[in-house]
Parts: structure tokens; C-alpha cells; sequence
């Protein structure tokens, strides 16, 4: 697939990652704040770019429908036991419903296989569970990730009420230099709240304004194809990976 193919917007800057193997870590304020919404969205992005990209979710509970939506995305650039070694059927914390089926997960199996994963890859996405602290195993969560990995962190959070002070929490919890790397995804809700239009321009008080990036409402079924022909969308995408 050729760069151009995607976007209908030839003057954007083609985007390339030689060798740099460099890793993003998509987590986020909470569940459903869309984070395998941004995975998907920026691994297909990239490919269509031409760039070589791996995206994986380590570790999930209560199904595997985040993991088969990135699997969709990579278009068989990994499998699915690739993508997601560790999954749990209840729809709780990672930890606790590895805990129900006698299982555990460890901190060094998962960088183990992460660092494995991404060494055929120029750019790495990699999204978490839950939020930042949320517990992923046996003593680790997402923060220990990061930092292991020297991760590029992107929080993700649902554009609403309250979503200043869960970003503002989030990224107090990242170190100093992790902070000042990372950037903010605003995910549009399907229906707006009076903060919607303003918490950008609130967060930007407190946190680089050109780090933060709102994102539409994309629907409720989402359809790349069409995403993809959204020029300023894809603008976004663009700036979202620079640097």
C-alpha cells in the first residue's frame, strides 16, 4: 500500500522511522477512555506510510476484542498470540483475573516478550490495560513498562468533565523526563458535555498545548476507511507522531 493511499491528502510529509525501533506506550485515564481506538488508528496509519510497525496489547481481561482489533489493523504483521500473549476471561483487573485462573504474569515475561517483539519493527506500539497504575501483574503495571522500556508515552482520555484533573493526575504520576515526552489524545465522546470544546484549551494551562490532540467522534462503528479520508484527522495523526 502506497503512502499516499490513505488521507487523500498528498501534501502531507511521508513519515519514516529507519531502524529507529522506537516505542510508543498508549495508556490512558481509565477503561474505555479509547486507547485500542488510537492503536488501531495509528498502526494502520503508519503502514500505509510505509512504515514497518508492530502493535501489541500483553495483557487483557474479559476478551480479547481490543486484541483482535489490533490484529485487523497490522493486516498479519503479527498473530494473535503475538499481539496478546496473556488474556483472562474476567472483566477485571488484569492481575486479579490472572489470580481466578491460578496464573500469574510477570514483569520480566512481558518485557521479555516485548522487547523480542519490536526488534523487527521500526516503531512499536504498545497499549496498555486500564490506566496507567492499574495493576497489570504480579507487582507491574503500565508506569513499570514506560519506564523499562523508555517508552514514548501517549495518554489517552475521553474528552468530558473531569478529564483534566485524571490527565493532570496521570501524568504527575510519569517521572520528569517521561512527562515532558509525552503527549495527550482527547477522545471525542459520542455526546459532548459542556467540557468538550474546553478542556483542551484548560489542559494547555497546565501542559504544552502543542503535546495535546483532540480526536472526533468517530461513530460507533468504526470504519478506517473512511477516518482515513478525514484530512485533518490524519494532520493530527501526523503531528501526534512527530518528533
Amino acid at each position: 500500500m502506497k503512502a499516499n493511499c490513505l488521507c487523500g491528502a498528498k501534501r502531507l510529509i511521508p513519515l519514516s522511522y529507519p531502524r529507529l525501533q522506537k516505542t510508543i506506550f498508549i495508556t490512558g485515564t481509565d477503561t474505555g477512555a479509547g486507547k485500542t481506538v488510537l492503536t488501531a488508528l495509528l498502526a494502520q496509519f503508519l503502514r500505509a506510510r510505509g512504515v514497518r510497525v508492530a502493535a501489541l496489547k500483553p495483557v487483557c481481561s474479559g476478551g480479547r476484542d481490543d486484541a483482535e482489533k489490533i490484529f485487523a489493523a497490522l493486516g498479519g504483521a503479527l498473530t494473535l498470540d503475538e499481539i496478546n500473549p496473556w488474556h483472562f476471561r474476567a472483566a477485571i483487573a488484569p492481575l486479579l483475573a490472572a489470580r481466578h485462573e491460578k496464573k500469574s504474569v510477570s514483569r520480566a515475561a512481558v518485557l521479555a516478550h516485548l522487547r523480542t517483539a519490536r526488534k523487527n519493527f521500526d516503531v512499536t506500539l504498545v497499549e496498555g490495560a486500564g490506566g496507567l497504575l492499574s495493576p497489570l501483574g504480579e507487582n507491574f503495571d503500565s508506569h513499570d513498562l514506560i519506564l523499562a522500556l523508555r517508552a514514548t508515552p501517549i495518554i489517552v482520555a475521553q474528552n468530558k468533565l473531569g478529564a483534566v484533573n485524571h490527565l493532570l493526575l496521570t501524568l504527575a504520576a510519569l517521572p520528569e523526563d517521561f512527562r515532558a515526552a509525552a503527549k495527550v489524545v482527547l477522545m471525542s465522546p459520542a455526546k459532548p458535555d459542556a467540557a468538550t470544546a474546553t478542556n483542551a484549551k484548560l489542559l494547555g494551562e497546565f501542559f504544552p498545548a502543542e503535546s495535546i490532540f483532540p480526536l472526533p467522534w468517530f461513530g460507533k462503528k468504526i470504519i478506517m476507511a473512511n477516518i482515513f479520508k478525514r484530512t485533518a484527522t490524519c494532520r493530527t495523526l501526523q503531528k501526534l507522531l512527530a518528533g
